[in-house]
């Protein structure tokens, strides 16, 4: 690495204030955008939870239709099979 492209990494890395505002919607988006999503699936985890303690975990709740194990792992807060999730 030359000296010019060290100290050009060197002051990329350094931290500092923004000088680019659409660098700050964008971090401020995608902090929005991840903040929702773990909402979301904090809500989902949380109806897992209620149909565990309810009986009906491991069945959709749109058809009652079992929901296969192997869906089940893969993620335990699904609610629909796949069949019915990939008609929405």
């Amino acid at each position: 690495m030359t000296g010019d492209s060290q100290s050009d990494r060197s002051a990329a890395n350094e931290h500092g204030d923004m000088s680019d505002s659409s660098e700050l919607l964008v971090s401020e988006g995608t902090d929005d955008a991840v903040a929702n999503a773990l909402r979301l699936r904090l809500a989902a985890i949380e109806r897992a939870e209620q149909r565990l303690v309810a009986g009906t975990y491991g069945r959709s709740v749109a058809s009652g239709a079992p929901i296969p194990d192997e869906r089940l792992e893969a993620d335990p807060a699904a609610e629909l099979t796949v069949d019915e999730a990939q008609n929405l």
